[in-house]
């Protein structure tokens, strides 16, 4: 018998995907190697900028800024992943939880302002090129990363505070990390004030922050259409489809998993979807920025042939 209040607990299960526990070592054998793949995709982006004098700019800031917040996001779900694949349904503090709640939050948030903090990169760059080295100063860069952190801190530690001070009645999580629906689920009694305070944020962190970009690419197409060149529209399209393609991935998976009701939650689509921006998407950040960006790639060539000088 799980008693009334477990307002108290001190450890919750988390059950993965114990409804297709068959597939467990199949699962595994996929997701490991997209894990390590993903570590050292976003790793390599960050140092090849970081040795490369020629990409000290602040997209490539940005850029870097974004591989770190994606290392950091993984990894704090994924071992969790990889441990129920191995172990089954297993055991996490309520300390431990609330800790991976916060963090997931704090690193997800982030991404979203720093995605905008891109967009708005790229309007400068392409609206007002002439002062765009004036505008994006390093103040500037470092000023919006600080105020995406800060953004990140703020949702994690209001969500996590708040929903970890609700009392419990379940100790079972129908998930593979301390996600914020299923944990709403083992909510005692009237759960819609909490689940009302999460669509709340959710639209402070997700729809905010996506308004900006939106009206930022509104400025940006604009300016594009009256350039009189077609060789510049297709470079200023370039420049933009690679930040495009990862915030419609970003956006996406986040907000059909947020701003809808608890009545509509499914486990398993949610599962799905929370795979989806937790290990597909961080893993093809650094592929996008990669195959559609001539000077990272240029960056990239460089790099190996110094890597193979030296091995001769």
């Amino acid at each position: 018998m799980i008693p009334a209040n477990l307002s108290e607990v001190s450890e919750f299960k988390l059950l993965g995907f114990s409804e297709v526990s068959h597939l467990h070592l199949l699962i595994f054998v996929v997701l490991f190697p997209l894990y390590i793949l993903t570590l050292v995709a976003n790793t390599m982006i960050a140092l090849i900028i970081h040795g490369d004098k020629t990409l000290h700019t602040s997209m490539y800031f940005f850029l870097t800024q974004l591989s770190c917040l994606d290392i950091c996001y993984l990894s704090v779900i994924v071992p969790k992943i990889l441990e129920n694949l191995i172990v089954g349904t297993i055991g996490v503090s309520k300390i431990g939880c609330a800790m991976q709640m916060f963090f997931f939050l704090f690193f997800g948030v982030a991404e979203c302002f720093l995605l905008a903090a891109m967009s708005f990169d790229r309007y400068v760059a392409i609206c007002f090129p002439l002062h765009y080295t004036v505008i994006m100063n390093s103040r500037v860069c470092i000023s919006l990363v600080a105020g995406t952190y800060l953004c990140g801190t703020v949702v994690g530690l209001v969500h996590t505070t708040i929903t970890f001070s609700l009392p419990f009645c379940g100790l079972a999580i129908n998930h593979f990390f301390c996600e914020i629906q299923p944990l709403l689920e083992l909510l005692c009694g009237n759960s819609a004030p909490t689940e009302i305070q999460v669509i709340a944020v959710a639209v402070f962190a997700i729809v905010c922050p996506f308004l900006t970009i939106i009206y930022s690419y509104i400025c940006i197409i604009s300016t594009i259409l009256k350039m009189s060149s077609t060789e510049s529209q297709q470079k200023a399209f370039s420049t933009c489809s690679s930040h495009l393609l990862v915030v419609t991935l970003f956006y996406g998976t986040a907000s059909s998993m947020y701003l809808r009701p608890k009545s509509s939650y499914s486990a398993t689509v949610d599962k799905l979807l929370s795979l989806s921006y937790t290990v597909v998407t961080p893993l093809l950040n650094p592929v996008i920025y990669t195959l559609r960006n001539e000077e990272v790639k240029r960056a990239l060539r460089k790099r190996w042939r110094n890597i193979n000088i030296l091995l001769k």
